[in-house]
């Protein structure tokens, strides 16, 4: 599984989780060059906090606010995603 933003390849895995039909990444196969962590936070009552990060591609300086999220493991039968 790819995820492609705006041409280029900002995670790639063959192990991503699938949760609410959305694919999650594990952190390692993310490329850390285009996250940066924002401020912006959510909270689910069963999933817990979500905090979230911005990703920046170098095509005409292009920005997508707080596209991408992890969550902190609350519970030990949790998953860790992103």
């Amino acid at each position: 599984m790819k995820a492609i933003w705006k041409g280029t390849v900002i995670a790639e895995s063959s192990e991503t989780r699938i949760v609410e039909n959305n694919h999650y990444f594990p952190p390692e196969d993310i490329k850390d060059k285009f996250f940066k962590p924002s401020e912006f936070t959510t909270r689910c009552p069963w999933k817990g906090k979500a905090s979230y990060y911005d990703i920046e591609v170098e095509v005409k300086k292009m920005k997508m606010q707080h596209g991408s999220t992890q969550r902190q493991v609350t519970r030990p039968n949790q998953l860790k995603i992103m």
